[in-house]
């Protein structure tokens, strides 16, 4: 007790450096580690995507503070931010219209189970597997359901889906992971350790994160879509949440990683499969969730930040070739990327929560409860345009809209059903 008492000064000071150099090193840890690194021993067939060069930051970028964007001469273009979004609920002692026209919208249900991961193909059909009976289905020109294959595929927990939507992989409770044809009928084990999967635009191929039980055995993959002929891209090491597998439709990029430059802001880069030195872009926030645009030309994505009081914000940049970066605009609404959908490569739509709760950025069951509406934004005039507020309350998990935009799907998240509403 002596010893304590006649050094309890000095002890009490070392532990506060100790602290220090902790927080310090969790602040560096967080927001400064370059989160993806090469690997020079290439486990896995080759560094193919060359992040080495990326991960140096030193690529070219436009960037803005606060709202706005960069015109070609590198002025800031202002646009203020929440225009037009509505923050009170539906109006009262009105009809709901048969179209959607900006006020109340009459909803029809398309499927009486839930519907996990519907998608729009490329062939402008919805897809989805069904919860209840275990089946995919397609709805067909004729507003019917039809089954894409008789087998019954017991507990998906997840669906990935290709462009095309004649290839899905399959993600079950104890992991384990499948790539079905639906064409062929045939279905292929993928490794479990294989996670966050993305098709190419071909449906031929896939990139994914293997997430080894060693820190060092993790990397950023492709393959074929059967996981066969897989190579490395780069190793990822414990930075796994700040790589994106997201294939974009110019087959330009197999992925996205992201590097903390500080509390508000974070540089993107795009990994290439030929060793391409893609320029980067910054971003105003975390939480980053990207959409590609139909060719590829654009990257839609929400992030949060203290300027948005830790609440998802809508931006839009172009992201080709030497592009890249530039025309960073703030579209002003208050939604996740997810609650959106291209229907062309310059119009989107999207569900819009009524209103957020601080913080549902970090904290997204926040928003569990509110009630979306549905804009329509043209991305070359920056128009956004209330189009409807679905009969009910309702909380949209995912958007899509048909070809010719005659007819908008969406998913409640509550109930998981699917249902339609009329835009023509």
């Amino acid at each position: 007790m002596g010893f304590i008492t006649k050094y309890k000064k000095i002890l009490l000071i070392l532990a506060f450096l100790g602290l220090v150099v902790l927080l310090g090193y969790l602040l560096w840890r967080f927001f400064f580690q370059n989160p993806i690194t090469s690997n020079p021993d290439n486990p896995e067939g080759g560094n193919i995507g060359g992040l080495e060069l990326a991960g140096e930051g030193t690529g070219n970028f436009s960037s803005t503070t606060g709202n706005g964007r960069l015109d070609a001469s590198g002025n800031v273009i202002k646009t203020e931010p929440n225009q037009n979004q509505p923050s009170t609920g539906a109006p009262t002692g009105s009809e709901a219209s048969d179209l959607a026209v900006g006020g109340l919208t009459k909803t029809k249900e398309i499927t009486k189970d839930r519907a996990l991961d519907p998608i729009m193909a490329s062939d402008g059909q919805l897809r989805f597997y069904n919860d209840a009976d275990g089946k995919f289905y397609k709805l067909d020109a004729n507003g019917d359901l039809v089954t894409l294959s008789d087998k019954v595929f017991h507990q998906v927990q997840n669906v990935t889906w290709s462009t095309q939507g004649d290839k899905a992989i399959l993600e079950y409770p104890d992991g384990s992971k499948i790539t079905y044809d639906f064409n062929t009928q045939k279905q292929v084990t993928l490794p479990k350790h294989w996670e966050d999967f993305s098709f190419s635009p071909d449906g031929a191929s896939i990139s994914a994160k293997s997430m080894g039980d060693d820190v060092e055995n993790r990397y950023l993959i492709v393959s074929n879509a059967d996981g066969s002929r897989a190579s490395s891209l780069s190793a990822i090491g414990n930075n796994a949440d700040d790589v994106y597998p997201i294939w974009s439709p110019n087959n330009q990029a197999a992925a996205m990683y992201t590097r903390g430059l500080d509390f508000n802001r974070q540089e993107v880069f795009f990994v290439g499969l030929n060793g391409e030195n893609f320029k980067s872009t910054v971003i105003n926030g975390r939480g980053f969730e990207p959409q590609w645009s139909d060719t590829g030309d654009k990257l839609l994505y929400s992030v949060y930040s203290s300027d948005t009081n830790m609440n998802p914000n809508l931006w839009i940049v172009n992201a080709q070739g030497d592009n890249i970066g530039q025309n960073r605009t703030n579209i002003g609404l208050n939604t996740w990327a997810s609650k959106c959908t291209f229907a062309t490569n310059d119009e989107i739509y999207c569900a819009v929560p009524n209103n957020l709760p601080q913080g549902a950025g970090l904290f997204p069951e926040l928003a569990d409860k509110t009630q979306d509406n549905l804009y329509k934004i043209d991305l070359k005039t920056g128009v956004k345009k209330l189009i409807a507020v679905p009969e009910g309350v309702t909380n949209v998990s995912s958007i899509m809209v048909a070809d010719g935009q005659n007819q908008l799907y969406f998913t409640d998240k509550t109930s998981g059903r699917i249902y339609e509403i009329k835009l023509k």
